[in-house]
């Protein structure tokens, strides 16, 4: 499997993602939607870099011009409902793309012990397609797994990109363990070390569903 993490080469992620993690700046949801939304667009350029391109005729008002074109059917798929911002950075690049939606939920048993649950998936065939799964935190990696077996039911695509913003180490090594290591790539703005006993990542940047939509119950 081939691991891309943008905190070995310092960019425009780098800012984001401090503004992301700073518990000051955090008090302003627009504001960590919106940085979501900008790695997304940046991570977005960058798949869109590996994927098979066709040379297209286009007619100009002055003549024809020689451009390449996406040949790869892309489906963008996010978990709900912290990956709505991170997912809208993807579709606002990957503006033909289609699109499927997870929501992978946690189900505690104990304070610190817990199921991860699907209750709902919308998604398009896909097969032979190229799918990239967008959530901002990869913790346990649990709920990616969970995600990506239900997409599926939907067909095998041809290649899969999982994208994140904050990745823990543990979740990294699982989901090398439990995808396709021949046709997966991990994508993530940086890769911190450590998991608390609830499965949150340390140091993390907090709940990303609640910075972006506020406390739930």
């Amino acid at each position: 499997m081939k691991i891309i993490n943008f905190d070995d080469t310092p960019s425009l992620v780098s800012q984001y993602m401090a503004e992301l993690r700073d518990v000051d700046i955090q008090s302003d949801p627009l504001r960590f939607r919106t940085n979501l939304q900008r790695i997304g667009k940046i991570m977005a350029y960058e798949i869109s870099r590996t994927l098979d391109y066709k040379l297209t005729d286009v007619t100009t008002p002055l003549g024809t011009a020689k451009c390449h074109m996406i040949d790869s059917q892309v489906v963008l798929a996010t978990i709900f409902r912290a990956g709505i911002p991170f997912h809208e950075g993807f579709l606002s690049f990957f503006d033909r793309a289609q699109n499927a939606f997870v929501s992978a939920y946690r189900k505690y048993k104990e304070k610190e012990n817990f199921d991860v649950f699907i209750e709902y998936l919308a998604s398009p065939r896909l097969d032979g397609k190229t799918l990239v799964i967008t959530d901002p935190m990869l913790a346990t990696g649990a709920s990616m797994e969970l995600s990506y077996r239900a997409l599926l039911t939907k067909g095998e695509p041809a290649h899969i990109h999982v994208a994140s913003v904050v990745a823990s180490k543990v979740a990294v090594e699982y989901v090398e363990r439990t995808f396709p290591s021949d046709r997966t790539t991990l994508w993530v703005g940086a890769i911190d070390d450590e998991i608390n006993t609830h499965s949150y990542i340390v140091p993390g940047l907090g709940d990303a569903g609640d910075l972006a939509y506020g406390i739930k119950e």
